[in-house]
């Protein structure tokens, strides 16, 4: 027999869970990879252990804000997604209201804990990554232009600055070009997305590259990106004076399967093609991150 006990553990357990997927852990998990690489490029090696958690724990509290507060504007858009309908505002288990308020109790909470561990500089720089994100791209951008995610990228790239500032104290050129090279992986990264998922994009009447252009002509701007970041990540490479051979090296490949797979899709403009640019994207960042950790400390 059930009792009422059970019930309310049940309920509890359903609705922290959806207050946690209020923050997108699987898009935060990149989000913070990007900000340790970002402080281990502005220490010159390994950052201190307050660094290292004031970065973890200030830019999950950050983004996760950032993240909520997208759900609460968009939970009638998403509703119109097969890919987003069974958000918890979409699915009406959690109130708009509420995942607002949450999204900004994060971003407080995500300034403080940055002043404290790390400094005022990198706690304004997660605040700034939020308003670039919930301000500029899901209010502003995402429905009125097929440039929303070129523009709206920059949000997403601002991780390694507030890394970068937790560590170094200030933001050089080394930190801007990391920025750099994460806001031109996002329109591949992200066009590859669109592609596979175009129909609810078009049913949810929201203006994606493919969409609006094709899929033909949304592949074309996919390469034309993927050579521009191949080219950026080697730059990077001579630019930033703590790096070495070893992030040379592995960028060259990463960039070399990068462009081959941008290639592909060009010649069989499709989903299957998408989907494989799309799967090695994230793994693309994911090692040239780690890549410059590691570098960070060797060279």
């Amino acid at each position: 027999m059930v009792t009422n006990e059970a019930i309310e553990r049940g309920s509890a357990r359903a609705l922290l869970s959806d207050f946690i997927a209020l923050t997108k852990p699987r898009v935060m998990s990149l989000l913070l990879v990007s900000a340790i690489a970002g402080a281990f490029l502005g220490a010159g090696s390994t950052p201190s252990l307050q660094v290292i958690l004031g970065v973890l724990v200030g830019g999950a509290l950050a983004a996760g804000g950032a993240a909520s507060l997208n759900m609460a504007y968009e939970g009638e858009l998403d509703r119109r997604m097969g890919r987003t309908k069974n958000r918890p505002v979409a699915q009406g288990r959690i109130s708009a209201r509420s995942a607002a308020l949450f999204g900004v109790l994060l971003n407080v909470a995500a300034f403080i804990v940055l002043v404290l561990m790390t400094n005022v500089l990198a706690a304004s720089l997660a605040l700034a990554g939020t308003a670039l994100y919930f301000g500029l791209y899901t209010v502003v951008l995402k429905r009125t232009t097929t440039q929303n995610i070129v523009v709206g990228g920059a949000a997403g790239a601002v991780p390694p600055l507030v890394g970068y500032a937790a560590a170094a104290g200030t933001v050089d050129l080394a930190a801007w070009y990391l920025f750099v090279i994460i806001f031109f992986w996002t329109p591949p990264h992200f066009w590859a997305l669109a592609i596979m998922i175009k129909d609810d994009y078009a049913r949810a009447d929201i203006p994606m590259l493919p969409v609006v252009r094709g899929v033909e002509h949304t592949a074309t701007q996919i390469l034309l990106y993927t050579a521009v970041l191949s080219a950026l990540t080697i730059l990077f490479g001579v630019v930033a004076g703590v790096l070495g051979w070893t992030y040379m090296v592995g960028a060259a490949v990463l960039g070399g399967a990068f462009l081959w797979y941008a290639f592909r899709l060009v010649r069989e403009p499709g989903k299957p093609a998408a989907a494989r640019l799309y799967k090695y994207s994230l793994l693309y960042l994911a090692l040239l991150l780690v890549l410059v950790m590691v570098d960070s400390v060797v060279a």
